[in-house]
């Protein structure tokens, strides 16, 4: 067993029994509650989603927040809704999952070389998480980069983009967020760190990853034709190819 496993297996734990957010306490919990009347047979997770996947993973993927019906469900991230639907044959076809399908925690589905989290831990009213929120939850999400120190950090929409411009304190005007995007998170290009972030992250920004970018597979950008399963399979391909290259 990893350290890295063994962190985040412990900093998972804490994320599990967080209850920082009142807002989103109520919700999740509301929600689990009542339920969808599809899913009536389920017991709703109803807690906040830790992140999961390969405690070695060379590769991040950040997403917004758990669908109140998926995640908020299921108990793991972008399973059991629209949105993993489309992410997991994409990762599957790359080989980084290995399964195409994702329904339940307990499906069996393992990650190589990726880890799958979010800037918002709880389900959000509207989907949409208020900007006290996002603070809350940045702490987790530094320690995971700093425990996993992954040499890609994929950004699925611009709440996630602009969520890692603000902890590695870049102030650089040339970042903007669009479909396929790179960017090198190089020293040269950041401002002096916040103290959390400086204190958390100060060993990791040193290895300049590269931060790519996607719309994010939800309903409303696929039904629409935004993001196409050749779009996605693109981001993927490409974050391979920038893991092997160093």
């Amino acid at each position: 067993m990893t350290n890295s496993y063994i962190e985040l297996e412990s900093l998972n734990e804490e994320i599990i029994n967080c209850h920082q957010c009142p807002r989103l306490v109520e919700w999740r919990e509301s929600v689990a509650r009542l339920k969808r009347k599809a899913y009536a047979d389920w017991e709703y997770w109803g807690k906040p989603v830790p992140g999961f996947g390969d405690a070695r993973a060379r590769i991040l993927v950040l997403g917004l927040a758990p669908g109140a019906h998926g995640s908020n469900r299921t108990g793991r991230q972008f399973t059991g809704d629209g949105s993993g639907d489309f992410l997991f044959p994409a990762l599957h076809r790359v080989g980084f999952a290995s399964l195409p399908r994702a329904y339940s925690r307990n499906d069996g589905l393992t990650l190589q070389d990726v880890y799958i989290t979010a800037t918002v831990r709880c389900a959000p009213p509207g989907n949409k998480p208020e900007v006290d929120e996002l603070h809350n939850c940045q702490p987790y999400l530094v320690r995971e980069l700093n425990i996993l120190k992954p040499r890609v950090i994929v950004c699925l929409g611009r709440v996630a983009f602009d969520r890692i411009l603000r902890i590695f304190s870049v102030r650089d005007s040339s970042y903007k967020f669009g479909h396929g995007s790179l960017y090198r998170l190089d020293a040269q290009n950041e401002q002096p760190p916040s103290k959390e972030s400086k204190a958390l992250i100060a060993d990791y920004r040193t290895s300049r990853p590269w931060l790519l970018c996607s719309y994010h597979p939800s309903r409303q950008n696929t039904s629409t034709g935004k993001l196409n399963a050749e779009m996605f399979d693109e981001i993927w391909q490409k974050a391979r190819a920038l893991m092997d290259s160093e």
